[in-house]
């Protein structure tokens, strides 16, 4: 049994995999987009803007895939050491790397004695230290599936890609953005979010989160109006559920046991609870 469960973990799943790679995938183009608005700016040339919010797109549809890698591999009951190496790696091009280069090669340039390059630096170190963790910890299986030690680095990315995408939709109206508080706001996020995803406060994962799922009317109406509102405002509704979700972690601890069931916990169809 022993050998059999070894063989397993090399083994690659199709869609899990597939998932996975459009992440990775969906990183390297926003690098290639990023480096393109770069070369625009440099020469004077229009539309770098445009290349920008085009690499934060790619980054956001990143953080899609690897919400659905994980899912389709825990419906399907193809989860595997392989599986979790290969999410890890794609999770650092497009969740590391690419939001390091963004904001530095929009903001964090400009900084004087190399500061720039040592923020975004910071922040890439850190998201490997906090994949390398969460595998540590899952290959012993140490790793509570219903909460994240440290805010996770997919979150991380969706925060700084949301936020950044709020402020160049500001920067088409106000040429500031460079030589204003955007700077400084961009540079303290990226070294905040360094810390988090290291420390130790947790997060829930909402892996439990199906089919299934079963919610109060309430709740449901709350799920509802959020998801709306970030259809129709995401330029700035994005930044505001990322934000929301990162302050929670911080709460958390402040949170009654009755209180962090209640936001945390997800309900299984009765039948189904019923029978076993």
């Amino acid at each position: 049994m022993a050998v059999k469960a070894h063989e397993n973990e090399g083994k690659v799943y199709l869609l899990p995999s597939l998932m996975t790679a459009g992440n990775l995938l969906c990183g390297f183009l926003a690098i290639l987009k990023i480096l393109e608005a770069s070369i625009l700016r440099d020469s004077e040339l229009s539309g770098w803007i445009h290349a920008y919010k085009t690499s934060l797109d790619f980054i956001l549809a990143a953080f899609v895939f690897d919400l659905l890698d994980g899912r389709v591999a825990r419906l399907g009951g193809k989860e595997s050491a392989f599986g979790r190496e290969f999410d890890s790696l794609a999770d650092l091009i497009s969740f590391g790397v690419a939001p390091a280069l963004l904001v530095f090669e929009i903001v964090l340039y400009q900084f004087p004695h190399r500061l720039g390059w040592i923020v975004a630096a910071t922040y890439l170190v850190c998201g490997a230290l906090r994949l390398a963790r969460f595998n540590v910890y899952a290959a012993r299986s140490e790793e509570n599936k219903e909460v994240f030690t440290g805010f996770p680095i997919p979150a991380a990315a969706g925060l700084v890609s949301s936020l950044t995408l709020f402020l160049l939709s500001l920067y088409e109206t106000d040429r500031d953005l460079k030589q204003g508080w955007g700077r400084y706001v961009l540079a303290v996020l990226l070294l905040l979010l360094s810390f988090m995803m290291f420390s130790k406060l947790r997060y829930p994962s909402f892996k439990g989160v199906g089919l299934r799922t079963q919610r109060s009317l309430p709740k449901f109406l709350l799920v509802f109006a959020t998801v709306a509102l970030t259809v129709i405002y995401y330029k700035w509704m994005l930044a505001v559920d990322f934000l929301a979700y990162f302050l929670f972690g911080i709460i958390r601890p402040l949170l009654s046991p009755h209180w962090r069931q209640a936001l945390e916990r997800e309900t299984e169809e009765e039948g189904e609870v019923a029978s076993e």
